[in-house]
């Protein structure tokens, strides 16, 4: 009998909102913010800056990722 992991797609799911979770709240942390979507495009360009230093197989990428592509879909900035 082969080795066979049932429904490893749900660990995996479980693990990427995790990891997103994490980036959401530590960013909203450090900004003194509620949620993501009060960020300020300066703050964004820093996060962005610090996520592009971050090796790109850090599993904290998913969640870096997960932020911008959230924050690209749901919040617009007019000027």
């Amino acid at each position: 009998m082969s080795f066979e992991w049932y429904k490893i797609y749900k660990h995996e799911d479980n693990i990427e909102a995790d990891v997103t979770e994490r980036v959401y709240n530590y960013v909203c942390e450090y900004y003194g913010l509620e949620n993501v979507e009060e960020l300020t495009e300066e703050q964004i360009e820093e996060v962005r800056a610090f996520a592009d230093e971050l090796n790109e197989y850090s599993p904290m990428m998913i969640g870096f990722n997960n932020l911008f592509n959230y924050l690209e879909d749901y919040v617009d900035f007019e000027e």
